[in-house]
């Protein structure tokens, strides 16, 4: 089994010192930093599994320290802070977090946060996720993150690009509301319903718009959403059955 590599950024060294023990005691390998900057360098040399992130440090922020990790790729990302109020969550989420955890915290629940948002990401990886989706008119490359409508590339934000990729990840299978919600915008809102009405629109708008496109995005009122499979048919799901 794979020994995950975490890379920990915050400035308080407590802080350090107790996450670190906690991650290593569960297994996982721990490389740590105290500053934006120097979170980013050991992040481009060690290339971490996943990052717990603190928002309040000197120098570069937890915010933009975040932008930076996300221009490079995907690294699951945990914001770790002080900060309760729902702005800053929402920011923090919006800018591409996976999760979000306050101070003060229980060392066991981060670790079982780590392990959630990596079985998610684990099951993204390219050895289980097919590379490219082909649908009348659509063609929808994951490694590439790349659109073709009708021959035409079509831009999508990022909010957009995560969702379409995890319904892509489970294409022919019914994904919860609660699910969805949790994996693209954090368990604090599970509830949110109307974001994925909003969304999901969204992407309809960009996707379904040529005569010979199929209905990509099934709804199930009440329950959540499926993507269609691809035309290659069941036989070759773009996720593994060890990973269902």
């Amino acid at each position: 089994m794979k020994r995950h590599l975490v890379l920990v950024v915050d400035d308080e060294a407590v802080i350090i010192r107790l996450v670190r023990a906690k991650l290593q005691a569960d297994g996982y390998g721990v490389v740590t930093a105290s500053r934006g900057e120097e979170a980013l360098e050991m992040f481009e040399r060690e290339r971490p599994d996943i990052v717990v992130l603190d928002v309040m440090m000197p120098g570069i922020d937890g915010f933009e320290t975040l932008r930076r990790i996300r221009a490079t790729g995907s690294t699951p990302v945990i914001m770790l802070t002080a900060r309760t109020g729902d702005t800053d969550k929402l920011r923090g989420l919006q800018g591409g977090a996976d999760d979000y955890v306050t101070k003060p915290f229980n060392p066991d629940e981060l670790s079982a946060r780590v392990a959630a948002v990596l079985r998610r990401t684990d099951g993204l990886s390219p050895q289980t996720v097919r590379k490219t989706l082909r649908y009348p008119g659509v063609d929808i490359d994951l490694e590439r993150r790349r659109v073709l409508v009708g021959g035409e590339e079509v831009r999508l934000s990022r909010t957009e690009w995560e969702l379409l990729s995890q319904l892509a990840a489970n294409a022919g299978r019914v994904m919860m509301h609660g699910e969805l919600l949790s994996r693209i915008w954090g368990p604090e809102f599970r509830s949110e319903v109307h974001y994925l009405r909003t969304w999901v629109s969204r992407l309809r708008a960009k996707l379904e718009t040529q005569p010979e496109t199929p209905e990509l995005f099934v709804t199930f009122p009440g329950i959540g959403y499926r993507m269609e499979l691809p035309m290659d048919g069941p036989d070759d799901r773009l996720v593994s059955e060890s990973h269902r």
